[in-house]
């Protein structure tokens, strides 16, 4: 640690709000049935697929998805930072850093931070919390994860860093601690339920039991590590198995010392009780009594860990104090038997004792991984052609990649960086819907190619599976297999069965018979080959063989063999209740413009042969040819009537046969996919204006005003 820094640059576009500054009319949920965490959510912490961590703006960490695709959100109060100020003149005041006392009156002795002191700032993956109007001296919390575009390392490290800084504003020192406080969670996060049930939720989407096994503290110890400059403590577990499972393994809160600095710990308090044992010491002094005690938790008992870095900051300097959480819970488990290891485990090991390697690291790379970050936010934000809101959106959306239930496997011979898979949501608990990341994937494509290539190809191994277990539908009760041969699966999977073997979890429809999910998988794995260089062939041979048998499936719906598959006058595409009936506007856009990129991919392979014998369809080149000449066949017959068909002069119907004149948003995807991959229109310009122009009047200035959507002062 030097003693001469800058404070930290926190980007005029973050996202900001006052700490602990309440809401006055906060988003609740449609349905009963739905989670509702309240507007408490803050920037999380973590490395894809590793789990993370949430600390809200509020200043309490309450996001746990510790155990791989479940949620959990629920405050730890002894989960902690805490201030200790002192003055020249013996004047001395101490906070907990949340603005809120637990609700079940633990921890009563710990004073609480007051609300609306100081801003929270947010951009993704960093965030900040000023200090403002309490202490004398300025401090900064800056923390973050080394979420680092096109890395497959780093940004799957179970990593936090916290970076305090503090300035010394007045003529006299200024004596400040900085206290971590960590309850041993080791062990909380597995289902408790090892065969839970699935049930119909109230808006007709499937959900299964989870119980995490919160509270189960025995075995549990903490360890305190002096290790050359590095303290701190690693909240460890009796091991229980030979192998390391889910849930087990360590979690560790770490900083750095030197002749600078005074170090203090308590090995061992009791975080269910009011906290004294930690409390009286650091507001009396800033001070813990450096006790160790690895005693195992005994049944019913819960333990924590903490530790405190004291210094003094000279009139007029700043002093920078790092801390680190880190986490090692290498396992993954699903159905019960089904087992992962996380993607981290490639550059740490899989035996659940790599927690204080993390922190090594850390502490060695964190200012690389920042300057790296800030590096990626200047690219943004230093364009003065996009509005502040958009640099601050572009940034805070990619959120849901670390807390999205997201999962990242171990590296294998077949998916070299691992396999990954984001939930559609945490409500529709399944992974990766094809037909939503259409348009919801383009970040994951921009930022980590290898990535989104490799849900693509977990795609195409799924399409010519199947799986007959018969199951009710949802929206209409009837009867349907679950994943027919040659079928687009509309997901990936589920976290309580087995993800990417066990696909199309979702039951409210009949994904089988969707007419846009095959046109999607050919869309989108062209666009991921045209916009990552076009020079990935390999990707393209990967995918090949998926292509045409999930189109041919998809012909079989053009019942009166004209060219374009039909709608069946069910919710039979990604609008939920929207029931398409004959040739429509959205889906038969979408073949047409799949029909050209598939002919596009069959040239480029025709091309180049692949590397891999085994992916070299038999007959090849002559069996590639033959779908390329049925592909152009298709698509001279359905050009012949898409157009004429649906187009009634100002706009295209919704469909053929409903006889609807609604003013669908979406009429144009196909033609939108056509320009970004820079294949033929499937509609004349005259008529791509003069729809678009029907959407901007019927459903953005007839609906609310010309400013929907804009932000206004």
């Amino acid at each position: 640690m030097k003693t001469l820094f800058s404070l930290p640059n926190i980007p005029s576009c973050a996202w900001k709000r006052l700490i602990g500054q309440g809401w006055d009319n906060p988003y609740t949920v449609r349905y009963a049935s739905n989670l509702d965490d309240g507007p408490w959510h803050g920037m999380p912490l973590g490395g894809f697929g590793a789990g993370c961590i949430g600390r809200s703006p509020r200043g309490d960490f309450n996001l746990w998805h510790l155990d791989g695709g479940e949620h959990i959100f629920k405050s730890i109060p002894s989960c902690q930072f805490s201030i200790f100020e002192q003055l020249e003149d013996g004047t001395a005041q101490a906070y907990a850093l949340a603005t809120e006392p637990p609700e079940d009156k633990t921890l009563s002795r710990w004073s609480w931070y007051p609300t609306e002191k100081g801003t929270y700032s947010a951009l993704y993956p960093c965030s900040w919390y000023q200090y403002e109007g309490v202490f004398q001296a300025e401090i900064y919390c800056e923390q973050f994860s080394p979420i680092i575009p096109d890395n497959y390392q780093e940004t799957s490290y179970p990593i936090g860093v916290f970076e305090w800084t503090v300035k010394n504003p007045t003529d006299k020192p200024i004596t400040l601690s900085i206290m971590l406080t960590w309850q041993n969670i080791v062990g909380w996060f597995t289902n408790a339920i090892k065969s839970p049930e699935i049930t119909v939720r109230d808006d007709g989407s499937p959900e299964y039991e989870y119980q995490p096994r919160w509270g189960h503290s025995t075995g549990n110890f903490n360890q305190w590590v002096q290790d050359n400059f590095r303290v701190g403590f690693i909240l460890n577990r009796l091991q229980p198995h030979e192998q390391v499972q889910e849930g087990e393994g360590q979690i560790c809160i770490a900083s750095v010392t030197n002749p600078s600095v005074e170090v203090f710990y308590l090995g061992k308090w009791n975080p269910d009780g009011d906290g004294s044992e930690v409390w009286d010491y650091f507001a009396m002094d800033g001070s813990l009594p450096d006790q160790e005690d690895e005693t195992p938790a005994e049944p019913g008992e819960q333990i924590a860990a903490a530790m405190a870095i004291r210094f003094t900051v000279k009139p007029g300097r700043v002093k920078k104090i790092p801390f680190i959480l880190a986490w090692d819970l290498p396992v993954t488990e699903f159905t019960p038997g089904v087992q992962y290891y996380r993607r981290y485990t490639d550059f740490f090991g899989r035996n659940g004792n790599n927690g204080w390697a993390m922190v090594r690291t850390a502490l060695k790379h964190s200012d690389v991984w920042r300057d790296k970050v800030e590096e990626w936010h200047n690219s943004i934000l230093k364009n003065d052609n996009l509005p502040d809101w958009l640099k601050m959106a572009l940034f805070n959306e990619l959120y849901l990649l670390t807390d999205g239930g997201t999962l990242w496997t171990a590296a294998s011979e077949t998916d070299p960086v691992g396999q990954f898979g984001v939930l559609e949501c945490l409500d529709y608990c399944w992974y990766e819907s094809l037909d939503v990341r259409l348009y919801g994937s383009f970040g994951l494509l921009m930022l980590w190619p290898g990535l989104e290539k490799a849900v693509m190809e977990a795609f195409a191994r799924a399409i010519p599976s199947s799986d007959d277990t018969i199951r009710i539908i949802g929206y209409n009760q009837a009867e349907g297999f679950r994943k027919v041969k040659g079928a687009t699966p509309h997901d990936l999977g589920a976290p309580n069965e087995h993800p990417w073997e066990k696909t199309n979890y979702t039951s409210y429809q009949d994904c089988n018979l969707w007419k846009d999910l095959g046109s999607d998988f050919v869309l989108q794995v062209y666009r991921d080959f045209l916009l990552t260089g076009s020079d990935d062939i390999d990707f393209l041979w990967e995918c090949w063989a998926a292509i045409p048998e999930t189109l041919n499936y998809l012909k079989e719906f053009d019942l009166d063999n004209d060219g374009i598959p039909e709608n069946s006058g069910a919710p039979d595409q990604t609008f939920d209740d929207w029931k398409l009936s004959g040739i429509s506007a959205y889906c038969g856009g979408l073949w047409i413009a799949a029909l050209e990129a598939a002919i596009k991919i069959g040239e480029i392979l025709l091309e180049n042969s692949p590397n891999n014998p085994q992916l070299e369809p038999e007959n090849y080149p002559e069996s590639i040819e033959k779908e390329l000449d049925k592909y152009n066949n298709w698509l001279q017959q359905s050009r012949a009537i898409y157009h004429s068909t649906l187009w009634n002069g100002e706009y295209y119907n919704l469909d053929s046969k409903s006889g609807s004149d609604i003013v669908m948003a979406d009429q144009l995807c196909g033609q939108f996919y056509a320009r970004l991959l820079g294949l033929s229109d499937v509609v004349e310009s005259e008529y791509t204006l003069s729809a678009l122009n029907k959407v901007y009047e019927a459903c953005f200035l007839k609906f609310k005003t010309e400013n929907m959507g804009q932000q206004t002062a």
